[in-house]
Formats: C-alpha cells, structure tokens, sequence
C-alpha cells in the first residue's frame, strides 16, 4: 500500500552511489542552503499578515451568511466607527481577503507590495480620522486603528520573506482584464436591468447603478433610491463583480508563466550528461522534452529538468548527471522555483533519487512501481506463462510479423508514414505523457531510439512502439499505438519479440509501463487482506473504469517483470491538491478549453 515517508530507504548496494556532504535541510523550508529570506524574527513577523487576512475572510464570510453579524459590521463601517482592515461585509470582501492571503503564503514580492500599499493607505486613514474629536471618543476606533498598524509593522519586518518574482505582464494584464471585464459586465449588467427592471429609469441612471453596484456592491437605496432591481438580477451584478475582482487579482498575482523551454545549448548538454549517466535512470531521456526547462548544478555535471504547470515547479524522475553533483542542482532547483513562487514537486523519483530529494527537506510519497525486464533472464518457458506463451503463439500463427530498427535507420519516407499512422491511431487530440513520455515522433535528434513495426499477413501495419535509450544497454517505453482494427494481443506479441531479438539492438533491459498503485491491487487480493486495503482497492478498481489503473498493472505483470518503486516529492502536504491537478494537466488526463488553452499554456 502507497505509504508517506521522510526519506525512502536506501536501496541495497547502493551505499557507495550516495552523495556525502550534503547540508542539513533548512528546518522551515525545503533545499537546505539554497534558502532566501531573514531570520526566525522575520519568518514569524512574516505569518501575522497572512493569518491576519485568513480570519478577516473568515469573518468576511461570516457576515455574508448572518444577518445579525453583518448589520453589526455594517453599523460599524457608518457614521462615527470603523473597523480594521479588510473587515468588511458580504462575500466580495472575503474572497479579496482569502486570495491575498494565498498570494501572500506563496511568498509573491507584488502581494507584499499591494498589501503594503493598502494596508498603510487604510492606516494613514485611520490615524487621521482619529484627528476628530467625533471619532476619536469611541475606543473602538482606536482598537481597529491599533491592530491595522500592528499587521502593517509585522507586515514591514517580514519583507525580507516575500521574494517571489511575478511576470512582468501582471500589471498589463490585469488592466486589460479590469477594462474588458468591467466593459461587458456593465454592458450585460445594463442589459438584464433594462429588460427586467424599471422603465421610467433613464439609460445612464441604469449604466451608473450597474458601475456603482459592480464597484461596492451597496444596497439599492444606497445608489439609487428611486430604482428598484429585480433581486435576481442584483445577485448576478454581485456575482459579476465577484468574479471580475478575483480575474484582476489572479492577473495581478500570477507566477511566470515558465515558458522558456531548454535551448539547443541546454538540450547539447543534457545529452552529454546522459552518455555519460544515462543507465542510472530509465527516465533519464525524458527530460529532453522540449517543453521542460533545465537547471544545472554549479559543476554543470548534473541538472534537473522541470515544467512549470500551474504555479507548480514539475520534475520528472532523477537528476540528470553525475550523482555526487546531484545536491548542487537540487538546490539550483529549488532556488529558482522559490524565487518565481513556484511549488517544488518530483514525479516518479526512484528510491535513489527520492532519498537525495528527501534530504533537501522534500517529503515522499510511494506512487506506485515501474516495471524492468532483464532481458537474458526472461523466458516464455513454465506454467506461469502459459498464458502469454499461448497469445504470442496465436498472434504470430495468424501471419503477423516486426521489424526492429532504430530511428537513424528509418528513411525519412517511411519515417514521415510511422509518425502520420501513429497520430491517426492516437486515442483524442491530446498527447499524454509527461514524466514517461517524449512528446514526439520521428526527431533527428532521436536518432538512438529504437522502432518496432507490427505489419500483418497482407503487409499491413497495424501497432508500432517507440523506445528511448536507457544508458547503452537499456530502452525505456515511450509511445504504444495499433490499429483498432488489429487482432487483440499485438502489442503483448511486439514486447515478447523485442525480448527475443534483444541482441540484435543490444538491449539487455527494457522499461515497461508505470503501474500506479501496484502494490495495492497485488496486496489487496491476497487472502487475509485487511477490510481498509481491500476498501481502497476496490476504490481504485472504480476508477479504473477511466483511467485504466488496473488494466496497466495487469499489462506489465503478465511479464513477471522486476518491480522498481517510484516516488512523489512534495515540500508540504497541503501542496498535494495542486501538485495532482498540475500532474493531471502535464500528463494531459486534464486538458483547459480550447478558449482557454492558450492563456494556461505553460501556467
């Protein structure tokens, strides 16, 4: 069963691979030395803003569904009383208070600037205000003055804390998003007031109600005594103006967008570091999609590819590279991601890899296990295979045949007809893969990897597969594509012919697909399995009606193969929800609408 851990275990007769010397973790955050910011002073003074804002929207809401609360907050936003900052009423102000507060947890250099900018503007008017006798002879406007300079000072000592960098076109951005947003919501907003509210209302009084109502949110007879909307639609105005604030804010606070892809230089490297090291890790080749961007270690003698989706720094598998180098491009890592606000994730680390991680302050978390195939030490031979033995035998009696080839030996012709057959056999217009996938077909630069054709008695093709090197003896599986038309049980027949005619490429290991979870569906159908694992296998068993969990572990144990387990390295656990979406998205299970599609490219 997927089990939580502070550091995966070393494996056995890899004591001497581990790297020595590596700097305790800093005891607040994750990469150790690479961290940024002040000291104990700083990092607490830091926290008192953020809580600050997460009560605020607490109470924000609170107001929104007591009556009796919010007509206390509101007598004490009039006349001669005020509150603290961001203590207002309704929903509005508790999802502007809760998302500043996120911004700020997430370290962002312009959240602590605009919190600083509005909290000290709500400060000065405070103390001012308290230049009147009126308003000055209520203790409770001293009281709301007090805390406001008190989360401003903490605000102040804590800047050191608040480093992350944002894109250069938030600002932008959300001016534009401000402009248009407001535009067709006063737009639609007038529109809907027209057709169900009053008639004698003049059209500017209805566009001014509708701009006053979007800005403040204020009851009818606080705009416009004489006109009264239908609730209906004063709730979607409200609702409008909801959604346009948190659009600017997320527009304002957004981390960059992580587009800068590795460059040719980047890519000569890398491929330098995977000649050399290239056996350690089957996912190693991976890491040259194009769409990852690479950290390397001071040495240069090691790096970390990653992709930013979703505010979340994404790598995929080990370090490239030499591993006693390894901690100098975990921290580089680190480093980058916590100076963009970015969350630091790993997916599929091996327990190599996961103890290295682990030991910069990342947490582990067992995601399921790789299936590795020695190719001298398999046969087809024994009552365990009798089954697979049996499906080879009837695939090749029906005529089928493959041809084995690497892709420098490809003509282009044919080359350019295996790419357009794999696309029209690609199951949706979305490419999967992320952490165990290449992303593409037929490169020049691929030129290593190795093609098995399956054609069938009449010279057809029907399946093919796509392997990337794995070191100089090793292929790790990349792309699997057939012909729906096919017998069943092609690309079983491929797998077991490739083991057959492994000398013929020199191959004496093979990489098979990821089964997440394994251990849970072996576990849970043993006899004498407890009730909680076999619940959560038969939970797993439900989703797989989807996301075909089981049928993969099925897939690779048929080849009795050697289970290599691999990890999740996350900094925190409230992390996980987002690292699993951005997971989702870069393996492409959740893929944005095609009108949205381009804005969240490389989010």
């Amino acid at each position: 069963m997927s089990s939580t851990v502070s550091a995966p275990p070393r494996a056995a007769g890899q004591a001497a691979a581990q790297p020595t010397g590596t700097p305790a973790p800093h005891p607040q955050s994750p990469g150790g030395r690479c961290v940024r910011g002040g000291g104990a002073l700083s990092r607490r003074s830091a926290r008192v803003p953020i809580w600050y804002l997460r009560v605020i929207a607490l109470l924000n809401l609170a107001t929104a569904v007591s009556l009796t609360f919010r007509q206390e907050v509101s007598h004490h936003n009039t006349g001669e009383l005020f509150t603290p900052f961001m203590l207002f009423a309704g929903f509005g102000s508790a999802a502007a208070a809760a998302f500043m507060a996120m911004v700020l947890a997430r370290h962002k250099r312009m959240a602590w600037v605009a919190f600083m900018v509005l909290c000290g503007g709500y400060a000065a008017l405070s103390v001012w205000a308290l230049c009147y006798r009126d308003l000055r002879q209520h203790p409770f406007n001293w009281i709301s003055t007090a805390v406001t300079l008190a989360v401003l000072a903490f605000a102040a000592l804590g800047r050191r804390e608040f480093f992350g960098k944002g894109d250069r076109t938030n600002p932008q951005l959300a001016l534009a998003v401000l402009g248009v947003g407001a535009l067709l919501s006063v737009v639609v907003g007038t529109t809907l007031v027209t057709a169900v509210g009053p008639d004698g209302a003049s059209v500017g009084d209805r566009v001014w109600y509708v701009a006053l109502r979007l800005a403040t949110l204020s009851r009818d007879d606080d705009i416009a005594p004489n006109l009264h909307v239908n609730p209906l639609v004063n709730a979607g105005i409200n609702l409008a103006g909801l959604i346009l604030l948190l659009a600017v804010l997320y527009a304002l606070f957004r981390s960059p967008r992580g587009q800068e892809a590795q460059s040719r230089d980047d890519e000569d490297r890398l491929r330098t570091l995977l000649d050399r090291h290239g056996r350690r890790d089957s996912l190693g080749y991976f890491a040259l999609r194009r769409d990852k961007s690479v950290v390397f270690s001071p040495s240069g003698k090691a790096a970390v590819a990653y992709r930013v989706v979703g505010g979340v720094a994404l790598a995929a598998g080990d370090p490239i590279g030499d591993v006693e180098a390894w901690p100098g491009a975990i921290d580089a890592w680190l480093v980058t991601a916590r100076d963009h606000a970015w969350i630091p994730a790993v997916m599929g680390a091996s327990e190599e890899g996961g103890t290295v991680y682990a030991r910069h302050g990342l947490d582990a978390l067992e995601l399921g296990d790789e299936a590795i195939v020695e190719t001298d030490e398999f046969s087809l031979e024994g009552r365990a295979m009798r089954g697979v033995r049996q499906a080879y035998n009837r695939v090749r009696r029906a005529g089928y045949t493959t041809r084995i080839r690497r892709h420098r030996d490809i003509p282009a012709g044919e080359m350019a007809a295996l790419v357009e057959a794999a696309d029209r056999w690609r199951d949706g217009q979305t490419e999967r893969g992320f952490s165990m996938a290449l992303g593409r077909l037929g490169d020049p630069a691929d030129g290593a990897c190795v093609m098995i054709e399956c054609h069938d008695a009449d010279g057809a093709l029907r399946a093919l597969l796509s392997f990337v090197p794995w070191g100089a003896d090793g292929l790790s599986l990349d792309l699997m594509r057939r012909d729906r038309d096919g017998d069943n049980g092609l690309m079983e027949f491929m797998v077991l012919d490739l083991i057959e005619r492994s000398r013929e490429v020199g191959v004496e290991r093979l990489s098979l697909n990821f089964a997440m979870f394994r251990s849970v569906f072996e576990d849970g159908a043993r006899l004498g399995a407890g009730p909680v694992l076999r619940m959560w296998r038969s939970a797993l068993m439900f989703f797989s009606r989807w996301w075909q969990l089981e049928s993969l572990y099925r897939a690779n144990a048929k080849y009795r193969p050697i289970w290599e387990p691999r990890f999740l390295l996350f900094a925190k656990s409230a992390h996980l929800p987002r690292i699993g979406l951005a997971s989702a998205r870069a393996e492409g299970f959740i893929v944005a609408p095609r009108p949205l599609a381009r804005l969240r490219r490389g989010a």
